[in-house]
């Protein structure tokens, strides 16, 4: 399918996984993906630190920042304010389905009220040069009414996403990414709505052929090559979610989307090497490098070695972390080290 904007895979936002560090790491792993930043609320963008909540490595783009809200005017001051730190893109979180977001009337909530996040879309649009994107699910169950636009209490069909689409779309978002399952409101944790609805593509693909001139993205449960193949047959992009995230090797194979010849070879050896650096000047800084270590403790997944590297780079040391590093590459094995991604 032929794309006209300038990526073909995502990596998702993702609560206490995707932050600054995590990008980091992964920018070693691809050059072309689209990264995410943690949902930020635009309440805290306003009120908060800004820097700790905004703060990126340019060596982190493309990066899109995700807000989460429910006031027009909120949005505008966040994105507003967010334009300072000149990320790539800026979206709109309307798909998470925790009780503690949706129970603030946003995230997957947001799904009853499609001219309210219409209205939000051009909000933010008006507040920044940057493309405007949308993510949300195919569709919300309630055990209530929540609005006129679900007199059920259950939005999960079709029909019921094309409406909702058709509205949402008056304000011209610049992308919709789909998750391919319902956001069940009640009853479910975050986890559970990743695994319990079942993932419905074909629904996602009928969008992309009642919206032809809409860019959509597909996420949800997509784990191989095979996978992103053939999705993208069907739509214009693929988000990747937890499988990026506790795989990492599987990152290193996303800019074979752009060019059948990447240029360089990645090796484990190469990304940690590229990654001591990292640590070494956060070291120096005085920061946690614990945290930023649980985000590669993937990097070995299915590969001799991985117990010893897990066991190496979280267990308590009189060293430093750049140190236990680098250890590392002298104690692993070497044939795995050395192993093109």
């Amino acid at each position: 399918m032929n794309n006209t904007f300038n990526h073909l895979i995502s990596i998702a936002p993702m609560v206490d996984k995707t932050d600054r560090h995590f990008r980091y790491f992964a920018r070693l792993l691809t050059k072309k993906t689209l990264l995410y930043t943690e949902m930020i609320t635009a309440q805290a963008i306003i009120n908060g630190d800004k820097k700790k909540l905004l703060d990126f490595n340019p060596f982190e783009n493309p990066i899109a920042l995700q807000i989460a809200g429910s006031n027009p005017e909120e949005l505008y001051k966040a994105v507003k304010i967010a334009e300072e730190w000149n990320y790539d893109e800026i979206n709109l979180n309307a798909g998470c389905p925790s009780d503690k977001v949706s129970g603030n009337m946003m995230g997957a909530s947001l799904m009853a009220y499609p001219e309210l996040i219409a209205e939000m879309i051009s909000s933010m649009k008006s507040a920044t040069k940057k493309p405007v994107t949308v993510k949300h699910r195919i569709g919300i169950s309630s055990s209530k009414v929540i609005s006129s636009f679900m007199p059920y209490g259950s939005f999960n069909d079709f029909n019921h996403l094309s409406d909702f689409m058709s509205i949402i779309n008056k304000a011209a978002p610049d992308r919709n990414i789909l998750h391919a399952r319902i956001a069940i409101l009640e009853g479910l944790s975050p986890k559970e709505n990743r695994e319990i609805p079942p993932l419905d593509y074909a629904m996602v693909y009928t969008i992309k052929k009642e919206f032809p001139n809409s860019i959509i993205e597909i996420n949800g449960g997509i784990k191989t090559l095979d996978d992103i193949h053939h999705h993208l047959t069907h739509v214009d992009s693929v988000m990747i979610g937890r499988e990026a995230y506790s795989n990492p090797a599987f990152i290193a194979r996303f800019d074979s989307f752009y060019d059948s010849k990447p240029t360089g070879q990645l090796t484990r050896r190469a990304i940690i090497e590229g990654f001591i650096p990292y640590i070494k000047d956060l070291e120096i800084k005085g920061e946690n490098t614990h945290l930023a270590l649980s985000h590669i403790l993937g990097l070995f997944q299915n590969q001799s070695g991985s117990t010893m590297w897990k066991r190496l780079i979280s267990t308590p040391s009189n060293g430093t972390k750049s140190s236990l590093l680098s250890d590392a590459l002298a104690s692993l094995p070497q044939d795995v080290l050395d192993k093109e991604l």
